[in-house]
């Protein structure tokens, strides 16, 4: 009897510490991503890319933010954005290659925004496309003569990052 009980607590332990270790692995999903409510019903959720870029002169480096954002009250209902600590020489529109996973090269317009450090894009299927991807790769021109910039990350996640901020933001996942 002493021996089933001695095996039967060693089987709830290890139960109890799989069970601990699936939380924990759930959960690990979204350790990389940041959320934020801001004022007028913006809700965010930001995550760094795996690579960094040169800045300065080559002294410091950095990695770009990719911040995906849902208006409660507002349209665009749903935005993505990429944000750099260089600015791009562009006033209006930078034109963004964009892989997901290992799909085909596909160009877009993005607009430049606040001090030309923000490369936004707006609409629902910016993101719909993001949902079920691992990897998203995006590169830009800073400009004519300064060379490209290339932001790549790793998406663990992003459905559930949506899936958050569509919740806080009372609108269904695009």
């Amino acid at each position: 009897m002493k021996l089933f009980v001695g095996t039967g607590g060693a089987v709830v332990a290890a139960f109890l510490l799989a069970s601990a270790c699936g939380i924990a692995q759930a959960s690990s999903a979204l350790d990389n991503w940041r959320f934020d409510t801001g004022s007028g019903g913006l809700v965010t959720a930001s995550l760094h890319a795996t690579n960094k870029l040169i800045t300065g002169g080559g002294a410091l480096s950095y990695s770009p933010v990719l911040t995906i954002a849902c208006r409660a009250n507002g349209e665009p209902r749903w935005s993505e954005w990429l944000q750099l600590n260089d600015a791009v020489s562009a006033s209006r529109t930078v034109t963004v290659s964009v892989t997901v996973d290992k799909a085909s090269k596909v160009n877009e317009s993005w607009s430049v925004g606040p001090r030309r450090r923000t490369l936004v894009r707006d609409g629902a299927d910016g993101i719909r496309r993001l949902v079920s991807a691992d990897r998203l790769l995006l590169s830009w021109r800073f400009g004519l003569l300064s060379g490209r910039g290339e932001a790549d990350f790793d998406l663990a996640g992003f459905s559930e990052a949506v899936a958050q901020i569509a919740g806080t933001c009372n609108t269904e996942v695009p």
